[in-house]
């Protein structure tokens, strides 16, 4: 008995080589759904939230122009080595080595809808001092939960050319 083979259509593609290139356009499409829909939704925290992960930045705040770092709005004015810091409303005068603590706050992460990451969340900044028209800070992130690195650089505006510390 003679042995039956397919053999393929010049040009065409075998089902694995289908199958391989429906994966992988799906998968594309999602990828690219996620981009486009992901969300970072601020909010108040609860009380007595514990924070026991630890990210430091250096930054810079721009003097006299706000910058909202999650949703609280910071406006600092400096002069030599002191800092006038209005922070939601709050006025504060620093000098170099003081801190200032931010309300804690809660961030979820959506994507198309569907929360993927929820942590709570502590900034604290640190002034180190003005060099031109800018208030040098170092800026500790505390949180909840251990998030990846993109989460919080999506909170951080590039205005203040956040390098980790």
């Amino acid at each position: 008995m003679a042995a039956i083979t397919k053999t393929p259509a010049p040009g065409g593609w075998s089902t694995g080589a289908r199958v391989l290139a429906v994966i992988i356009a799906l998968v594309a499409v999602i990828a690219v759904l996620a981009v486009f829909t992901l969300t970072i939704t601020v909010l108040d925290s609860p009380a007595g939230t514990e924070f026991p992960y630890t990210t430091t930045y250096h930054v810079t705040l721009p003097d006299g122009q706000p910058v909202t770092i999650g949703n609280s709005h910071i406006l600092v004015t400096s002069f030599n080595n002191e800092l006038i810091a209005e922070v939601d409303g709050t006025k504060d005068n620093l000098t170099v080595g003081e801190q200032k603590a931010l309300s804690p706050r809660q961030a979820r992460i959506t994507v198309a809808g569907i929360t993927i990451i929820e942590t709570d969340f502590q900034i604290t900044l640190t002034y180190q001092g003005s060099i031109g028209t800018n208030a040098n800070f170092d800026m500790t992130v505390r949180t909840s939960k251990q998030i990846p690195e993109y989460v919080i650089s999506h909170l951080i505006p590039p205005s203040m050319n956040a390098q980790p510390a």
